[in-house]
């Protein structure tokens, strides 16, 4: 098999030669230390080391509407202000892009055909097509509701206040994403994968009376569209969403990941449990960041051990390989998961 359909093997509930090795996003100040000067296309060409490539402009994108350059201070595809950090997700500031209904009527979303994006998945498209699986990262329709209204705390306000408010944000959002995924999956595109967050290490952040009536709508249309567009579906969010797995599963994505173990996301588990949905994940970030290289092999092999037997599991890290992993534990991980992720598990 090649890179791509080792993906394709673990999405459709197949076996793969062996297991596929994925991120979302890889920090270059990781990946050149390993190769010095490469950008990231070149390091996943010239590596070996993953089976995905992924195009980040769904949530970043490539042109930038700076507000601030020194304070790194930017206007987002949403209208909404945030502000840069050292890692690829920068975060919302007020004010509020959307403070009424009344302000929300005369809104008009961003382009679902902005050159800039098109542009940047069909020079991915082109490089890697046949070679690699083809991973547009994107968003659902809990995210963007919180740039709109100027950050977390105030959406959750609108949903006990001023529900009707978060209701039409949330179809807005939907409906924007609908149309931008069908047109990068009409250039190529063979993967959504959606990046909203919706828990912290002990439960959502939301209630799952909250997320059925304000987030389920969106993410379900979302997804069947995205399905229907002849595209896979993977979901990731951080923290522990067990309160909320039968409603994600029954959305028909294909796979939830990266997930975090120490939040209690135990990926074979839910393997067993929802026999429909493969898994990616799942070594530790802070092990990646502060552990050995022998210790970030152990992790791998037992992540393989775990989670890899009967297919359905592509290796990863928890969340990305941010700023602070360790390039040295990056290659141990991936030529680990290399050696000892060969079918049939346990004979690398």
């Amino acid at each position: 098999m090649n890179s791509r359909e080792r993906v394709f093997a673990v999405l459709e509930g197949k076996i793969p030669d062996r297991v596929p090795v994925a991120e979302i996003w890889i920090d270059p100040k990781v990946f050149q230390a390993i190769y010095p000067g490469r950008s990231y296309y070149e390091f996943i060409e010239e590596s070996g080391y993953y089976d995905a490539v992924s195009c980040f402009a769904g949530i970043v994108p490539p042109r930038i509407d700076w507000i601030d350059e020194e304070k790194r201070i930017f206007r987002d595809k949403w209208g909404a202000r945030q502000q840069c950090t050292e890692e690829a997700i920068p975060f919302v500031i007020p004010p509020a892009r959307i403070q009424s209904e009344e302000d929300l009527s005369s809104y008009t979303p961003p382009n679902p055909a902005e050159p800039s994006i098109i542009n940047e998945v069909s020079l991915m498209v082109n490089r890697f097509k046949g070679k690699k699986a083809l991973v547009f990262v994107g968003e659902d329709a809990f995210a963007a509701p919180q740039y709109l209204r100027g950050g977390l705390e105030n959406l959750l306000i609108d949903f006990k206040i001023n529900p009707s408010l978060a209701e039409k944000l949330a179809k807005t959002v939907a409906e924007y994403h609908i149309e931008l995924y069908r047109r990068v999956i009409r250039e190529g595109i063979e993967i959504i994968l959606l990046g909203d967050d919706y828990a912290g290490n002990i439960g959502p952040l939301i209630s799952p009376a909250d997320f059925r009536r304000f987030v389920l709508p969106g993410l379900s249309m979302i997804v069947k569209e995205i399905k229907g567009a002849g595209a896979y579906c993977i979901k990731h969010t951080d923290g522990n969403i067990w309160k909320l797995m039968d409603m994600l599963t029954g959305t028909g994505l294909d796979c939830l990941g990266p997930l975090q173990e120490n939040a209690g996301m135990d990926l074979s588990l839910i393997k067993s449990r929802y026999d429909m949905v493969s898994v990616m994940g799942s070594v530790d970030l802070d092990l990646l960041v502060r552990g050995t290289e022998e210790q970030v092999a152990g992790a791998t092999v037992e992540a393989i051990r775990r989670n890899s037997p009967g297919g359905r599991h592509m290796l990863s890290s928890s969340n990305t390989i941010s700023s602070g992993v360790k390039p040295e534990n990056l290659k141990a991980m991936i030529e680990t998961a290399h050696k000892f992720g060969k079918y049939p598990i346990g004979q690398g």
